[in-house]
């Protein structure tokens, strides 16, 4: 085993430890914004680590990425439960309406717009 394995676990363990006291206290809330992405920076870490051979470490950030996503399924504001309630859609039809908005602006857009033109005589007017 090479020491820096034994590094990385310990250090996924304890972050484990320091997040145990969130999943077990009932009226804790933590943002999907915190959880989800810690989640798969977990998830992603436990790949990385076992293609490089880093047994350990990849358990370590598989278990963490693990709490992460319990954390997400029960600790989060909006009431989230295991139920699968986590990735619904709230509204397709705004979403589709917001997709739609975007791509018009984005097409009309020729990019002038994002810079303000310079001219002289706008600048002695400007002075104090």
């Amino acid at each position: 085993m090479m020491w820096q394995d034994l590094i990385f676990m310990l250090g996924s363990g304890l972050s484990i430890v320091f997040l145990a006291p969130t999943l077990r206290d009932a009226s804790s809330r933590v943002p999907l914004g915190t959880s989800l992405p810690s989640m798969g920076i977990g998830f992603v870490y436990a790949a990385t680590f076992f293609t490089l051979g880093m047994t350990f470490s990849a358990l370590g950030s598989l278990a963490a990425g693990t709490m992460w996503s319990l954390i997400a399924m029960l600790r989060s504001p909006t009431g989230m439960s295991v139920s699968g309630r986590l990735l619904r859609v709230e509204s397709p039809a705004l979403f589709v309406h917001d997709l739609r908005r975007w791509l018009t602006n984005y097409r009309s857009s020729t990019g002038s717009e994002q810079f303000v033109s310079f001219d002289g005589a706008d600048a002695h007017e400007q002075q104090y």
